[in-house]
């Protein structure tokens, strides 16, 4: 364990000093550092190293978990344990997550629906039930608003819209025109949101309402009624933003589409999916299979 840390160190610290302060003779180390390795040292190394390639390639986005399948899914099959040993070692963890502002304004005199979707975010099929929310993102420049479109069945984002205002159409509305585009609306599609003007405003319910969607709103004051919306909000903020400089709203808007497009919707593995990618599970299920 001495030899390891003085080795892992040598880019910091001087050898010798090292040596004298955790009490071990240099003669040793340099023994023991040029030694040929055992094949169970030799499959350590390669795994640490297969973590930390994993771990920068998600761009410091994954724990343990998704890692370990990660590199199942590479042949080398690790448990989550070791995983989360060998991250210690190396000093590598996921980004931490923070407290969202509030950004719902359900002060209105718009439509309020019943909770219909009743916190039952688990659907068998597509276009069963879609969740929306809308978060605020800082820049150097100011604010702007993400709205998001998720289908519970495979949680993928498939409408979204980044504004620099929360008029509706901007945001519900922008969203949901993509959406639409991207999925097939079903007969008796749950549409379930907060309680936001933006949901709630003629506009939107007219939109809504000519697709024959069913309305449903979560409780004043109660998030946990849209808690996938807000776990990918979450999720995006702990991710790509946290710990990250401000930076200006045209470089947000391209992370943004990066992270929504390239990374959670086809490569980032979830674990309501049991920790496959969107498209493996919808391969799995032959559902969307020709579907990017």
């Amino acid at each position: 364990m001495k030899y390891e840390f003085i080795k892992n160190h040598e880019s910091l610290f001087p050898i010798e000093k090292m040596c004298i302060v955790l009490k071990v003779s240099s003669s040793s180390y340099y023994k023991w550092k040029t030694r040929p390795l055992s094949n169970r040292e030799r499959r350590k190394r390669e795994i640490k190293k297969q973590i930390t390639s994993v771990y920068f390639a998600s761009k410091q986005r994954y724990g343990s978990p998704r890692i370990a399948v990660e590199l199942d899914s590479s042949g080398f099959k690790t448990s989550r344990i070791t995983v989360a040993k060998y991250m210690k070692e190396l000093g590598l963890r996921s980004k931490l997550s923070r407290k969202f502002r509030v950004t719902t304004d359900s002060k209105h005199n718009y439509l309020v629906a019943d909770n219909i979707l009743n916190r039952n975010f688990l659907v068998s099929s597509p276009s069963q039930a879609w969740v929306s929310d809308i978060t605020y993102l800082q820049t150097k420049d100011g604010f702007l608003y993400l709205t998001a479109i998720i289908d519970l069945f495979d949680r993928k984002v498939i409408g979204w819209s980044l504004s620099t205002g929360m008029s509706t159409t901007e945001t519900s509305l922008a969203a949901w025109k993509m959406a639409v585009k991207n999925r097939k609306v079903d007969q008796g599609l749950v549409f379930h949101s907060d309680r936001g003007v933006q949901y709630g405003s003629k506009k939107f319910t007219k939109t809504i309402e000519s697709y024959g969607a069913i309305r449903s709103m979560s409780r004043k004051g109660n998030c946990w009624d849209n808690a996938v919306a807000e776990s990918f909000f979450k999720s995006l903020k702990t991710e790509l933003i946290y710990g990250n400089k401000l930076i200006a709203k045209e470089k947000m808007e391209l992370e943004i589409f990066e992270y929504i497009e390239i990374w959670y919707n086809k490569k980032r593995r979830h674990s309501t999916l049991n920790y496959k990618t969107i498209e493996e599970f919808n391969n799995q299920n032959k559902i969307y299979k020709n579907v990017a």
